[in-house]
């Protein structure tokens, strides 16, 4: 698959979605305070970082994950394809990198989860988006 039969406008979309789950999943709507508590973070860290550079270049990689799993489900993926596919990579390749990386740094197991939950959420709900939108 070449870059002519990637549709833009559902990577751009998917990278949205991705961007404003992880809006919601580490706010303290949900997980923001066991976050914090595993990373060893405080508020006044968080109010420390550049939030231009921070979601400018969340929003990039967003974009980018989702432009390359655009390109690896293809053109024309059948919405189960393309959801079971990102599902998988988020549980088997970026759970599991994730996994080995904790174990050498010794990181708490709920980092880990709410990071790692995080991850397979986005790339499937960035495969929904490519499947709805092929």
């Amino acid at each position: 698959m070449d870059f002519s039969q990637v549709n833009f406008f559902a990577v751009l979309i998917a990278a949205l979605s991705s961007f404003a789950l992880g809006g919601i999943w580490y706010s303290p709507l949900l997980f923001q305070r066991i976050w914090m508590e595993a990373c060893g973070l405080t508020e006044l860290d968080l109010k420390t970082i550049d939030p231009k550079r921070v979601f400018i270049g969340s929003f990039f990689l967003s974009f980018f994950i989702a432009l390359s799993l655009s390109l690896f489900v293809g053109p024309t993926p059948s919405l189960g394809v393309s959801v079971g596919a990102a599902f998988i990579i988020g549980v088997c390749w970026v759970s599991s990198a994730y996994g080995i990386t904790y174990l050498f740094e010794q990181r708490p197991l709920k980092l880990f989860l709410v990071n790692s939950g995080y991850h397979i959420l986005q790339f499937t709900l960035m495969g929904l988006v490519l499947g709805l939108w092929p």
